[in-house]
């Protein structure tokens, strides 16, 4: 059974006015546009979701810093171009099934609800999981299903996914997630540990993976709930 279909009409923003979209437009033309993120979808949507209503409020005035930034349970929302490139790396257009592994703010999920079919998102903290959950929905992203558990173990309930994209960092692919990843399906996930992580793209053909290092970066440790 597949979600409802978002409604265009039913969408909104809480920070849009003329500021805040003029540092969206700033964001997406100098720290996006302008380090080779080309995919005009995914810039629309970087410029349609306001980031200021993803970050703590005492941080609101940095929401469109060029890096990450501290949110609630010592976790953190990436650098926007992060959000990006992870996002351009699963090539979607419009009808797929999506899973992210790391609600976090709720801000990835936002950006994949304008470009995917339908999203499901996996938070394991559960203030995290409850505050983007009402995020999301004051949105109107009425195509996110936002779960609460081990992102580690995906959500066979929902799989196949056409798109996997992991905001945490581990040594290995959790085996849950490439056996829910659909033949075609791309997953994206920052592989390595605290000093050395890459950004690593899996493209899935038949039973076998093709990988490719996007990027270095830094992302928190991805950690799962005990067996």
């Amino acid at each position: 059974m597949r979600l409802p279909r978002r409604e265009e009409g039913k969408k909104r923003e809480m920070f849009d006015n003329d500021a805040d979209r003029k540092l969206r437009e700033a964001m997406v033309a100098d720290q996006l546009a302008g380090r080779g993120i080309s995919d005009p979808r995914v810039l629309a949507a970087m410029r349609e979701v306001s980031r200021a209503e993803f970050v703590p409020e005492e941080i609101r005035a940095r929401a469109y810093d060029d890096g990450a930034l501290p949110i609630e349970c010592d976790q953190t929302i990436s650098q926007p171009l992060i959000v990006a490139m992870m996002t351009a790396a699963l090539a979607l257009r419009g009808t797929e099934r999506v899973l992210e592994v790391g609600t976090g703010s709720g801000y990835q999920a936002a950006v994949l609800s304008r470009l995917a079919g339908e999203v499901v998102t996996i938070e394991r903290h559960e203030p995290l999981h409850r505050t983007a959950a009402a995020r999301l929905r004051s949105l109107g992203c009425d195509n996110v299903l936002a779960l609460l558990g081990d992102g580690t173990r995906g959500c066979p309930e929902r799989a196949p996914y056409d798109g996997i994209l992991v905001t945490a960092a581990t040594a290995a692919v959790p085996p849950a997630l490439l056996e829910q990843l659909a033949d075609g399906g791309r997953l994206v996930i920052p592989l390595g540990d605290a000093d050395s992580q890459e950004l690593t793209l899996f493209e899935r053909h038949g039973d076998r993976c093709r990988r490719r290092m996007l990027t270095r970066c830094r992302f928190v440790p991805l950690i799962a709930e005990a067996r």
